[in-house]
């Protein structure tokens, strides 16, 4: 069964920059569409990017042209290189794994596995 683990997060003020990272471990990695989810108090968790096995991009629009995923078979990682933070991208990021053969997956029941979350704070 595939583990996530998050890290990467942290305090930063507004206009800042963070570079999240999903350490994956107990499967291949190519087996896996990936996805970054993140959840503010009291909201629902949200769609954030998504990266098929094949490379496929796809950002909410909140944070197109800000955030990029991006993904290392070889090293078994997933990261998210988030600049110019904002007060709205305070939340729990989450990483996500769906196993598949094709796509990318936008809604969170698509998804098998979870990470324990990383918070990343923006201060204005």
């Amino acid at each position: 069964q595939v583990r996530l683990v998050e890290s990467g997060g942290g305090l930063v003020q507004a206009g800042g920059s963070l570079r999240l990272s999903c350490a994956v471990s107990g499967d291949t990695l190519s087996n896996y569409g990936m996805g970054w989810f993140r959840q503010a108090p009291g909201k629902e968790r949200e769609f954030v990017a998504a990266i098929s096995i094949y490379g496929y991009l796809d950002y909410a629009d909140s944070v197109k042209g800000r955030f990029t995923i991006s993904r290392d078979n070889a090293e078994k990682s997933v990261a998210l290189q988030m600049n110019s933070l904002n007060a709205e991208d305070t939340a729990v990021y989450y990483c996500a794994a769906k196993s598949t053969t094709f796509g990318h997956f936008v809604f969170r029941n698509e998804y098998d596995a979870w990470g324990q979350g990383t918070q990343v704070t923006v201060s204005s």
